[in-house]
């Protein structure tokens, strides 16, 4: 099993800037990702961003400049630095933990970014 605990969000105005965290804990995958998604009300959740344990990163077009992904190994922490933020980036944002070699993945519990105009 995996645990992975968010934090780092919150309320704030549009243009503005929040940085998100997640750390994983317990049975790790030697070749693994971690990443973000997001859900809003009424939609299905969607891949922000994620990065590999050896760095390499992926991000949807919606916030690719704005967004930032980022991982401390060490730490087994993943970082996910908004900048910009629109209104529409308003969403339920989880942590995503999976391993490069099977089908495992673990979801963090979320954690509510909300953008005001």
């Amino acid at each position: 099993q995996v645990q992975l605990v968010e934090s780092g969000g919150g309320l704030v105005q549009a243009g503005r800037s929040l940085r998100l965290s997640c750390a994983a804990s317990g049975s790790l995958f030697s070749l693994n990702a971690m990443g973000w998604y997001r859900q809003a009300p009424g939609n299905q959740r969607e891949f922000v961003a994620d990065i590999s344990n050896r760095g390499t990163t992926n991000y949807a077009d919606s916030v690719k400049g704005r967004f930032t992904i980022s991982r401390d190994n060490a730490k087994n922490t993943v970082y996910l630095q908004m900048n910009s933020l629109k209104p529409e980036d308003t969403a339920v944002y989880y942590c995503n933990y999976r391993s490069l070699l099977s089908s495992l993945n673990y979801w963090g519990q979320g954690t509510q970014v909300t953008v005001s105009s």
